[in-house]
């Protein structure tokens, strides 16, 4: 006997292939954006590659249109492409990035078949590995979850797709031109078929599977020991590094203010103790000593103070180690903004996320990788002396034997200016700006920093006077408005005049403590220039900031709490900035270390909801004990009494009213957007059948159940009514007589049988 419940319509075979058209477009889109991850320039192709996706999935016939010559000479030209790209850039990974791009926009051009559906799954998947290992950033973390989602659909529709197509007629030809289900596309119409036939149950099942998934994946993932994958499985190392912000060797008046008009994040840093947190800190990444025509450069003298190439997770630094808690220093360096790391002093002891190839200068405290990060690099410092001071006891040796020109690397600085009326214009603004007296390093750099300021205002777009001559001299000389390079190569050249050795660092300066995730954020906003100035007294580099505010100088050593106060930020942009420290913390830096902090946290955390549910539990029951053991009077029984007369009031409302309104409101409504009496009618009737056939098998009544015998002929045209299109429509008349003369024999059997 066939069922005589109602089904749930399903989607023809030409709408199995339109949404399997639709998602696997989607696929190739959420792919080809992972090109915005990598530090490739694949942009052109990328953005070509979706014009082209987007316009086929929303006009399914134009791959009809392409001549027959294009998909010849596509794979030819295609790898011609490739092998040019290889010889002429000598760069493996871009080059295969740019390829896949390819073949995902070639395989969008064209009908698929089951062959290229699959292609472009792994084509997409290769895109996202590669994305993976080279980025870091949390909006990958949430497109991967979106592009798995999107791909376990698509290969169930490939396969419901491909069954139905075996229960179809075999097609001598393909037909000319485009398919049948392209023509008869109509996306919102799509949309509402596959609404009405979406079972919510199974989309509860999949959706929770799929969290389910999840889950275990994050769990397998806080459980199973870390081991360490050396430098991104080495594809970090077929790419080319560029630093995108500037910050470089060579520095040219008005790189860093260029700098200062990006506002995205350049690095992020966690410190484990606030009061060691200073009130102006300055992130200091090189040191730049060679001056020619508006230019600094890290000189070669400077470049021999590295050391040489070491390849290690753990470098040893010089400051001595303190008693009490260690303070860690967690830095989180962005991509792009230069392979020199930015630090806050000498430190006792800096240790990777992962072993890096780099070089170190102790005396200077610069530290420069190999090659620029295309990923966040991340680095933990422990043992700070964060300050205004550098010491360097070698460069004190130097300067104290600068009888020997040839030991020092202060002779390239003898040559900054090479005209006689540039050296004596700096004279006279020297002598103007400290006196004609030779005094200590420490007063001279107070005295040229405060001429400095009082002389000119600070401006991000300055002008330098036009002439002959040193720019930076001409624009000391004028009353002209200048940036952070202006004011600090001038100090340079004011202190070099003077007889002081001096030199320009770069890097960040200040930045805003991130009130939700207690970390700082500085950008690329805070990129800054100041200058050093060597004391011989004390053997040390000082801090000389002409821009630095008398007051912040004054207040240098302040720390902690009070120094955070001004700094706080609690704008929309330091959510979502939290969100990315998040991401850093708990999965991109997850270490051993923090697996086990996790884990015992997490032991923490259920020990304590048990306790508190146990103790719920155990006040809960003595206050019903203490309830029912309490005297019983006339208002408690007045009040229980209420309270059961009330449930039973809902109860009744909820029957004579609600119930009909909820199974109103849950009536699905397939196909059409207003009611059909004639469906509906043709559905009361299912119900009625179905309500027969229940009772005949509640009550083992043979008669009853022998109304299946003339029912199935019945119950297929009433089907055909209900779900089907009014073209397959039997006469709905007959087909009511019909039920009604199946239902009417079916009561009159039971009534005899009884």
């Amino acid at each position: 006997m066939a069922s005589i419940s109602p089904r749930r319509p399903q989607l023809t075979f030409e709408e199995l292939l339109q949404v399997r058209w639709l998602l696997g477009g989607a696929l190739t889109l959420l792919a080809l954006w992972t090109v915005f991850y990598m530090d490739i320039e694949a942009w052109t192709l990328m953005g070509l590659a979706t014009a082209v996706t987007v316009a086929v999935l929303v006009w399914p016939t134009l791959p009809s249109h392409l001549p027959g010559w294009v998909h010849t000479a596509a794979f030819p030209a295609i790898v011609a492409f490739f092998a040019a790209d290889l010889w002429l850039y000598t760069e493996v990974l871009p080059a295969m990035v740019r390829l896949d791009v390819l073949l995902l926009l070639y395989r969008n051009v064209g009908y698929r078949q089951r062959r290229d559906d699959l292609q472009v799954v792994v084509l997409g998947l290769f895109l996202i590995v590669v994305a993976g290992v080279l980025t870091v950033s949390l909006a990958f973390a949430a497109q991967i979850l979106i592009y798995t989602g999107i791909a376990l659909a698509f290969l169930l529709t490939l396969t419901l797709s491909e069954a139905a197509a075996t229960t179809r007629p075999p097609v001598s030809a393909p037909p000319a031109g485009p398919p049948a289900w392209a023509t008869q596309v109509q996306w919102r119409q799509l949309f509402r078929r596959v609404t009405a036939v979406a079972d919510w149950r199974v989309v509860l099942t999949g959706g929770l599977l799929f969290v389910g998934v999840v889950l275990i994946s994050a769990l397998l993932f806080l459980a199973i020991p870390r081991f360490q994958l050396e430098n991104s499985m080495f594809l970090d190392r077929l790419i080319s590094k560029r630093s995108k912000s500037g910050f470089s060797d060579t520095i040219r008046i008005g790189e860093v203010t260029d700098i200062q008009q990006d506002t995205s994040v350049a690095l992020s840093v966690d410190v484990t103790d606030r009061a060691q947190i200073p009130a102006a800190p300055y992130w200091r990444m090189l040191v730049l000593d060679q001056y020619d025509n508006g230019t600094f450069k890290f000189s070669a003298g400077l470049r021999r103070e590295l050391s040489g190439p070491r390849t290690t997770s753990v470098l040893r630094g010089e400051a001595k180690p303190r008693l009490g808690e260690p303070v860690f220093w967690t830095f989180y360096f962005e991509s792009g903004v230069s392979r020199y790391l930015p630090l806050l002093g000498h430190f006792e002891e800096l240790r990777f996320r992962e072993a890096q190839n780099f070089r170190f200068a102790t005396t200077l405290g610069v530290l420069e990788l190999r090659e620029e990060p295309v990923t966040m690099t991340a680095y933990r410092v422990e043992g700070f002396n964060p300050g205004p001071t550098l010491p360097d006891p070698v460069f004190a040796q130097r300067w104290r034997n600068r009888e020997r020109p040839a030991t020092t690397y202060w002779t390239p600085q003898t040559r900054t200016l090479t005209g006689e009326t540039d050296r004596a214009t700096l004279t006279r603004l020297m002598r103007e700006a400290a006196g004609e007296r030779a005094v200590p390093a420490t007063e001279f750099a107070n005295r040229a920093k405060a001429w400095l300021r009082q002389r000119h205002d600070y401006t991000l777009s300055p002008r330098i006077p036009p002439g002959d001559g040193d720019p930076l001299v001409r624009w000391m000389a004028s009353r002209e408005a200048g940036h952070c390079e202006l004011f600090a190569g001038s100090f340079v050249l004011l202190a070099r005049s003077a007889g002081f050795p001096a030199r320009v660092a770069t890097g960040f300066r200040g930045g805003t403590w991130n009130a939700y995730s207690n970390n700082f954020t500085i950008r690329n906003s805070d990129a800054h220039a100041w200058a050093e100035i060597f004391d011989e007294v004390s053997g040390s580099w000082l801090r000389a900031d002409p821009l630095e505010a008398p007051t912040n100088a004054r207040a240098e050593e302040t720390r902690g709490e009070a120094s955070l106060a001004a700094r706080m930020d609690r704008s929309w942009s330091a959510r979502l900035d939290s969100l990315r420290v998040f991401w850093y913390r708990r999965i991109v830096n997850f270490d051993q270390r923090s697996q086990a902090d996790t884990m015992k946290a997490l032991k923490t955390a259920t020990e304590d909801s048990g306790r508190r549910a146990r103790l719920a539990l155990e006040d809960t029951m003595r206050r019903l004990k203490e309830w029912f053991s309490s005297p019983w009077d006339a208002k408690r029984l007045a009040g229980i009494c209420a309270f059961v007369a009330a449930i039973a009031g809902m109860h009744w409302v909820w029957r004579e009213f609600g119930r009909g309104y909820w199974r109103r409101m849950r009536t699905p409504r397939r196909g059409t957007r207003a009611p059909d009496p004639i469906r509906d009618e043709a559905g009361r009737w299912l119900a009625r059948l179905a309500e027969a056939e229940l009772a005949a098998t509640e009550s083992r009544d043979l008669a009853v159940r022998e109304i299946g015998v003339g029912a199935p002929p019945v119950i297929g045209d009433l089907q055909r009514l209900r779900f089907g299109s009014r073209a397959t429509w039997p006469p709905p008349e007959r087909v009511f007589r019909a039920a009604r003369q199946a239902l009417r024999e079916s009561r009159r059997r039971a009534k005899v049988r009884r």
